[in-house]
């Protein structure tokens, strides 16, 4: 009965429009006073769940996403995109998503990847002739890149997630190799769109131009550098260098680009507490839930109910799989993170899967959530800076669906997708 009422409370909670935070806590609070255990244990639960040291670095890169974002950094990105992968068949389509993997690097955000690249490159893809529903689907999936290549706080969440054990710079380090092999199965995709819509190139601007392209984007490329490189070598930890971020990030923009006005500066520090204070109370909320879930033995229940269906560790990630796309189509990320870390992990680790690969299918996948209707919250964004409606952008959005299955396929069933980059630096 515990579980009809946490399950059946959050359900209807969502489904009349209640805020994700809201629904976990409300449907935690309402559970264990059927229980009888003392209500303060949800406050307790939730206190807990964001009092963990590693959160400090979330705010931190939000903050440094949000300068880049307003900073100029974005624009540069893209015209060094543009010089580099625009003379080939679907021009812009391919800039915008190379410009998502060297966004992704700096803001580790989809959202702020798709308002940021969208707004700069849906505008132009409509003056040369591109359908917005293209623009659109382009700009919506290649933002999840971000997801996966540092400074992701969404690895960071997993790492908490899974009890502090997973080395957050394992994550990182895991993440490049399949954000790669994302954006290359992305232009796959748009290439064909454009072949068959019959989308221009555009002309290729000079090996001397591209160099003075990249040497005007070099000063915000550094910060993947300081990001990734720290991190990794050990210089310093997560929390670190989301402050060094933050420094550089105010440097190149205020120094070096000269584009951050009082006015802006003040924006995106309140922006930045919004965003942060957002994620944290629903990181707590979701605490409070999943403790719920481990109390009344949800995870252990599940193995079994897995194990008797199958024993085929591919049949069993196949499962997994569709669980996490189908929750990921009404949950946004961050929560889903929070709750189904503690169920999915040990069902996959009791099967052999690597806790670092299984944070990147997880990520992944549910990066996929954020683009499928009826609460993806990057296909909102990117569909209001595009300005159309959800059913139009969804109804040819399948190319881009399918070659984002295919890198997900690949990264559950290919370890070394995910274990061999890490495994050079052990």
């Amino acid at each position: 009965m515990e579980l009809w009422i946490l399950f059946g409370s959050f359900t209807v909670l969502l489904l009349i429009g209640t805020p994700v935070a809201f629904c976990l806590g409300v449907s935690s609070f309402a559970t264990v006073l059927y229980m009888g255990l003392p209500p303060i244990v949800v406050f307790q639960r939730l206190n807990s769940g964001i009092s963990v040291f590693a959160l400090m670095a979330i705010p931190f890169f939000i903050y440094a996403g949000e300068i880049m974002v307003r900073g100029d950094i974005a624009r540069r990105l893209v015209a060094l995109a543009g010089a580099m992968v625009g003379h080939l068949r679907g021009g812009l389509g391919q800039v915008n998503i190379t410009a998502s993997v060297l966004f992704g690097g700096i803001s580790g955000s989809a959202a702020a990847d798709a308002s940021a690249i969208g707004g700069l490159m849906i505008p132009q893809m409509e003056k040369r002739g591109y359908d917005t529903d293209y623009a659109v689907n382009v700009t919506v999936v290649s933002s999840i890149i971000a997801l996966m290549l540092p400074p992701s706080h969404n690895l960071i969440i997993y790492s908490i997630s899974a009890g502090g054990r997973i080395s957050i710079a394992d994550l990182f380090t895991a993440g490049i190799i399949p954000g790669l092999l994302l954006a290359l199965s992305l232009m796959v995709a748009a290439w064909y769109v454009a072949r068959k819509r019959g989308y221009p190139t555009e002309p290729f601007p000079g090996l001397q131009m591209l160099g003075i392209l990249f040497a005007s984007a070099v000063p915000g490329l550094i910060l993947v550098a300081i990001i990734f490189g720290g991190v990794r070598s050990g210089v310093f930890t997560a929390s670190e260098s989301s402050c060094i971020a933050v420094v550089y990030a105010l440097a190149v923009t205020l120094v070096a680009y000269r584009s951050l006005s009082w006015g802006a500066f003040v924006e995106t520090t309140l922006n930045a507490v919004r965003t942060t204070a957002m994620v944290l109370l629903v990181i707590g909320s979701a605490a409070a839930f999943g403790w719920l879930l481990a109390f009344l033995r949800v995870p252990a229940a599940l193995v079994d109910g897995l194990q008797s269906v199958s024993d085929n560790p591919i049949v069993i990630l196949l499962l997994i799989n569709l669980c996490l796309l189908l929750l990921g189509t009404f949950m946004d990320m961050s929560p889903l993170i929070v709750i189904t870390t503690p169920i999915f992990l040990p069902v996959a680790a009791a099967f052999g899967v690597d806790p670092v690969q299984f944070g990147i299918i997880l990520i992944l996948n549910l990066g996929i959530g954020l683009c499928t209707p009826p609460v993806g919250a990057v296909l909102f964004v990117g569909c209001a800076v595009g300005r159309i409606h959800i059913g139009q952008a969804v109804r040819t959005i399948w190319p881009f669906y399918l070659a984002a299955f295919v890198t997900l396929l690949f990264v559950t069933y290919v370890p070394a997708l995910s274990l061999w980059l890490p495994s050079l630096f052990h």
